[in-house]
């Protein structure tokens, strides 16, 4: 997240004015005094900037640590293939050995021991023949062996060097997180400082107007799947927006997401922009209940349509789980899943 410029610069004004201001901002009138460099609309429309930033970052979060976890699951996979490899290679060894031992030593059937045991000249190479034969074989099995154990274990290496740099990643983002754990605090408090008005001003802003849920009854989705997960979102509602969070009593966008599907049996990332990779792209004009509608660029929010140009979303700190309008600012599309 850049820090630099005019921009940032005009945020953190505001921000010191309004950490002055502190609970006088609250009986601030709806618009400031001509001239007053930070008016009540200006407070409201920082806070709910701030709440996209920190949603941002959270997402960003939220997909390091997804990353992470493919990553580490590679990392097994290939060591356990590695293992498997060298179980074989080290089997093969042993009956390599053996032969060899049999073969030099008399108590098999060695070159010696087939000339000297053949009754023919014929008989004698069809022994030699098969010695050569055996010989071969597990040296093939050997080669082959080991050029497996060697992809693995250059498998092996390139996923452990993932993981790392996926672990690497993490750590960053959540130093990032912790950093910003003292500016959370400051937003949560600039909030509460918000008349009611600001508040829903603000969380308009960020996370869309709040609109009165439909009855149950009223959300039908065309497969079994898509209700259960429209059915498990509504069932959300009222839930608080907590940051990172994925159920079961407190959710973000993608943790909502993440929940509801998961009842339905479907596996999604705990990341916005991942899950809105899935599934099949559709047109605004063809939603249907239990498709995801996503927003912003890159990706940062996500919520469930339930029909009726309506979606249930976690949207933004200080709104719980709530039902609103598909078309609030920054819709950039949607995917069906089921």
């Amino acid at each position: 997240m850049t820090r630099s410029g005019p921009q940032w610069r005009k945020r953190t004004l505001l921000l010191a004015v309004i950490a002055v201001v502190g609970i006088d901002l609250a009986s601030a009138p709806a618009a400031a005094a001509p001239g007053d460099p930070v008016t009540a609309e200006d407070a409201a429309s920082l806070v709910a900037e701030r709440g996209h930033e920190l949603e941002v970052l959270t997402e960003q979060f939220n997909e390091a640590r997804e990353n992470l976890e493919s990553q580490q699951m590679a990392a097994a996979v290939a060591q356990d293939e590695v293992a498997a490899a060298e179980a074989a290679l080290a089997a093969l060894s042993d009956q390599l050995a053996a032969v060899a031992q049999t073969a030099y030593t008399g108590d098999g059937l060695g070159a010696v021991q087939a000339f000297m045991t053949s009754g023919s000249p014929e008989e004698f190479l069809d022994r030699i023949a098969l010695l050569e034969s055996v010989a071969g074989h597990h040296n093939d099995v050997l080669d082959r062996v080991a050029i497996a154990r060697t992809a693995a274990e250059e498998a092996q290496a390139a996923a452990e060097k993932a993981a790392a740099e996926a672990q690497q990643q993490v750590d960053e983002v959540a130093a990032q997180q912790a950093d910003l754990q003292s500016e959370i605090a400051e937003y949560q408090a600039q909030y509460t400082a918000l008349t009611a008005a600001q508040r829903e001003e603000a969380d308009a802003a960020h996370g869309g107007r709040t609109l009165a849920a439909p009855p149950p009854s009223a959300v039908v989705a065309d497969s079994a799947a898509a209700q259960a997960a429209v059915d498990t979102a509504m069932a959300q509602l009222g839930d608080p927006y907590v940051w990172a969070a994925a159920g079961p009593d407190s959710f973000d966008c993608s943790g909502l997401t993440q929940y509801a599907f998961a009842a339905a049996g479907i596996s999604l990332p705990h990341s916005s922009r991942m899950q809105a990779t899935m599934g099949q792209a559709v047109p605004r004009a063809e939603l249907q209940a239990g498709d995801l509608v996503y927003f912003y660029s890159p990706v940062s929010h996500i919520g469930i349509y339930i029909g009726g140009g309506q979606m249930v979303h976690a949207s933004t700190f200080g709104e719980p789980v709530k039902v609103g309008s598909v078309d609030m600012s920054g819709y950039a599309g949607a995917r069906r899943i089921v």
